[in-house]
C-alpha cells in the first residue's frame, strides 16, 4: 500500500506520517523532505554556490544519500554520515526549497523514492509525492495549516532543540518558502485533484494524527 501526504514547510507532515504509519502493521514511513535536506546541507557545507544550478548538478556526483531506521526512526545518511540532527535550521530549509526545484536534483531522487514505494508498504511525505513521485498512491492526502500556525510550532520545535529564533524570522521564512515551492517550474507544491485535504490548523496532534488515520483506513 501506498499513501502519498503533501503539503507546505511546518504542516507537520512528518509527525503525523510517522505516527500513522507506526499505527499500520508493515507500513514505514518516508520523510523525502529529509533526504533533499540532507543533500542541502551537505551543498552548504561543502560551500557549493546553490544558486549555480549546473555547480550543484556537478556536486551531485559526490553525494550519496540514503536512509536507515534506529527504533523506527528514519535516520538520514550522506556518504555514510549521519547528518539527522543537522538538517532542520532555517538555513537548510531554504536552501533545501532553493535546490529542490533544480531537475537535476529531483531527478536524482526520484528513483530512489519510488525503489523505496516499490519495496515497501509506505507513507511517504513531501511536496511532490502525490503529484510526480506516486502519482498512483493508494491514498493522497493535502496536510496543510496557516502560516501562522506552521511558524509558531517551528519555533517551539527549534526552541526544544536548544537553537531558539523569532517568531516573526521563522515566519518570514515560511513565507518565503511557500512561494518558492508553489511558483517553482519544476514539480511545484500543490494539492493533487484527488488528494484529501486536512487542515490542521486548529487541530491538536492527536487530533491530526487521528484525522490521517481515518482517511487512510477509508481506504484499506
Amino acid at each position: 500500500m501506498t499513501v502519498a501526504i503533501d503539503g507546505p514547510s511546518g504542516a507537520g507532515k512528518s509527525t503525523v506520517a510517522r505516527a500513522a504509519a507506526s499505527a499500520v502493521p508493515g507500513m514505514i514511513y518516508v520523510d523525502t523532505g529529509a533526504i533533499y535536506r540532507g543533500i542541502a546541507y551537505t551543498l552548504v557545507t561543502d560551500g557549493t554556490d546553490i544558486s549555480d544550478a549546473d555547480a550543484v548538478k556537478t556536486a551531485l556526483d559526490g553525494i550519496h544519500p540514503s536512509i536507515d531506521y534506529v527504533d523506527g526512526i528514519q535516520h538520514v545518511y550522506i556518504n555514510g554520515e549521519d547528518v539527522s540532527d543537522r538538517i532542520r535550521t532555517p538555513e537548510i530549509s531554504l536552501a533545501t526549497s532553493k535546490i529542490s526545484a533544480y531537475p537535476a536534483v529531483r531527478d536524482f531522487l526520484l528513483e530512489t523514492q519510488r525503489r523505496i514505494a516499490r519495496e515497501h508498504s509506505v507513507i511517504m511525505d513531501g511536496r511532490d509525492i502525490g503529484t510526480i513521485v506516486l502519482p498512483d498512491a493508494d491514498v493522497k492526502i493535502f496536510l496543510t495549516a496557516s502560516a501562522e500556525c506552521r511558524a509558531k510550532r517551528r519555533c517551539d520545535e527549534l526552541a526544544a532543540k536548544g537553537t531558539p529564533v523569532t517568531y516573526e524570522q521563522v515566519l518570514a521564512d515560511i513565507i518565503k518558502r511557500d512561494k518558492n515551492d508553489s511558483e517553482r517550474e519544476t514539480a511545484p507544491l500543490r494539492q493533487a485533484e484527488d488528494a484529501v485535504l486536512v487542515d490542521t490548523s486548529d487541530m491538536t496532534l492527536d487530533e491530526a494524527i487521528e484525522a490521517v488515520k481515518q482517511v487512510i483506513g477509508g481506504k484499506r
